[in-house]
């Protein structure tokens, strides 16, 4: 084998190490961003190489008014925006192009719905409604993705409910009440309809808000608002019952104040926990220990984002986190390092106006 060959196969063994490193691949990923001062939801591709943005052509499409959540059906075939100031949700259909388009007429709820889950499955929607302390259910049309209400599912909450997280078996439910300071947790069954789970109302730091539960289903995680902590928790599988983790709550204090924590999320593998500080503007990076979930912070956190950060998103591959910064109108997109967790900034996408929820999917 000659010298050029050799050097030429050596090249490319590096090229494709870096490839598995790093998570970098060719094509691209869709967003879906919504603003509600222009009520309306933004689409854009995202680079799978750089993560840089491109607006989709007629995108912003509008909405109701103030659109507080977007969630898309795992179909990939039908998008859901609850309208926080309208009480109610748009359905709309996508396109191969990641367009939207509007079905109406739009499906009411109760007052101010604040966040949306869908099960696993897709067969149903929930919605916390943060205005009427419920939440409520509809079953998904697999056609068409038209909602009807499930019969006798909507469930009191506590004060505020503000974001659901589901299981991945689709068998529980759980919502962070923000004025409560607590965790609302059902049980669903087949019909998606919601039964209490014993034990709970679960008690949280003051003002819980981001929640989200690991790939496994093992480990629930929610993020307080005027607490400056994060609280961890292990899931019953049987009951869905919580049981708190060793040392929780976990504080994320910046002397002399403390700082609200607005979001919480873990990457798609479920070794890391990524967790937002509103008024600091950083992100806190944590691995997670498989057995008992209790966090331990990264040498290198916290890493610097935009302004008023106040929600976390992943990608579908695994590779990039986005940070939704309110106050600077603008997405941070990160790099997730996957040997060990850290962030690399690579890119900063305009919003226009401040966002409030996005979703990725390829």
């Amino acid at each position: 084998m000659s010298t050029r060959v050799s050097l030429a196969i050596l090249i490319l063994a590096a090229l494709l190490a870096l490839t598995a490193c790093f998570g970098i691949g060719g094509g691209s990923q869709t967003a879906y961003v919504t603003t509600p001062l222009n009520s309306g939801v933004s689409v854009f591709t995202i680079s799978n190489n750089t993560g840089k943005f491109t607006q989709l052509l007629g995108s912003p499409y509008p909405t109701g008014i103030s659109p507080t959540e977007i969630i898309l059906h795992p179909s990939r075939k039908f998008a859901y925006i609850a309208n926080g100031g309208e009480a109610d949700l748009s359905r709309f259909t996508i396109s191969s192009s990641g367009a939207l388009t509007e079905v109406m007429p739009r499906t009411p709820t109760g007052n101010n719905p604040a966040a949306l889950v869908i099960d696993p499955a897709g067969g149903f929607l929930f919605v916390a409604n943060s205005g009427s302390n419920t939440v409520t259910a509809y079953s998904i049309g697999s056609s068409d993705g038209a909602l009807t209400p499930v019969a006798g599912a909507a469930a009191q909450t506590g004060f505020a409910p503000i974001k659901l997280a589901i299981s991945p078996s689709g068998k529980f439910l759980y919502v962070s009440n923000s004025v409560s300071s607590t965790l609302s947790a059902y049980s669903v069954d087949s019909s998606g309809g919601l039964t209490a789970i014993a034990g709970q109302p679960f008690a949280v730091g003051a003002s819980p808000n981001g929640i989200t539960i690991d790939p496994s289903g093992k480990f629930l995680y929610v993020a307080s608002l005027n607490a400056g902590n994060f609280s961890g928790f292990a899931i019953d599988s049987s009951s869905g019952a919580l049981r708190p983790m060793s040392g929780s709550p976990y504080a994320v204090v910046i002397s002399p104040t403390v700082t609200p924590l607005s979001a919480v999320a873990m990457d798609l593998s479920g070794k890391f926990l990524y967790v937002t500080a509103l008024n600091s503007n950083k992100i806190y990076a944590y691995t997670i220990n498989a057995t008992t979930g209790v966090p331990s912070q990264i040498s290198n956190s916290p890493f610097a984002t935009g302004g008023g950060p106040a929600f976390i998103a992943t990608d579908a591959a695994g590779q990039f986190l986005f940070v939704g910064n309110q106050s600077s109108s603008n997405v941070s997109v990160f790099r997730i390092t996957h040997a060990n967790g850290v962030l690399t900034s690579i890119a900063t996408a305009s919003t226009s106006s401040a966002p409030t929820s996005m979703v990725v999917v390829k």
